[in-house]
């Protein structure tokens, strides 16, 4: 497990859908919308079930791939409409985030969503990270982790455990999303928590054990 550097306060990374927020009902609301705007049939009871990858690994299962660009583009224009008020905080996510401040640290969202879209989200939810990065997926999270010294990454899906483990960051997994605690530690996760009501206690006991 990577340790905290002793002169080092932490830094600490989120992921956003279905680790800091519930995005399934806004989400599903603009993809319904998406679907009546287009005339294009979209499950969106189904696509909120998976959650996690990026916009266009979704959409193509509906849409032909030619047409995935311009569906995207629609659909990130309309989601400010539908999907930002439905969106709550998840439970303990204020906290956790407050837990890193506490412990002297820097917060970071790094998430697959669209960035704009993404700090909508946050402004809304009266949540304020030190820094907001989006469209990255997976590996690719590791640019922004590696950028700003992320010691930590909290996510909710195997694709933010690769991305904590690229980054050669801790990573720390919560099981409110379409991954089982199981998946989560087979994918390589350092710690599995139940949600993040639990992260703030688990944080305190990291730092002051670094």
């Amino acid at each position: 497990m990577p340790a905290l550097p002793s002169t080092s306060a932490p830094t600490v990374g989120f992921d956003l859908d279905m680790t800091l927020i519930d995005s399934r009902p806004g989400i599903r609301a603009c993809y319904l919308a998406l679907s009546e705007r287009t005339g294009v049939y979209v499950d969106a009871d189904l696509v909120v079930t998976r959650l996690g990858p990026p916009l266009a690994e979704e959409l193509v299962n509906w849409f032909p791939a030619a047409d995935v660009p311009a569906a995207a583009d629609l659909y990130r224009a309309m989601y400010p409409e539908y999907a930002i008020a439905p969106t709550p905080a998840l439970t303990g996510a204020r906290e956790a985030i407050a837990a890193v401040r506490a412990a002297g640290g820097r917060t970071m969202v790094v998430t697959a969503k669209y960035e704009p879209n993404a700090k909508l989200h946050l402004a809304h939810l009266g949540m304020e990270p030190d820094v907001v990065v989006g469209d990255l997926w997976a590996e690719d999270k590791a640019r922004a982790l590696r950028e700003h010294g992320a010691h930590i990454y909290v996510g909710d899906h195997t694709g933010d455990v690769r991305g904590a483990r690229a980054a050669e960051a801790l990573s720390v997994a919560v099981a409110t999303g379409p991954c089982s605690p199981d998946e989560l530690r087979e994918a390589g996760a350092d710690v599995v928590l139940p949600d993040l009501t639990t992260f703030p206690t688990w944080l305190d006991t990291y730092v002051t054990s670094a």
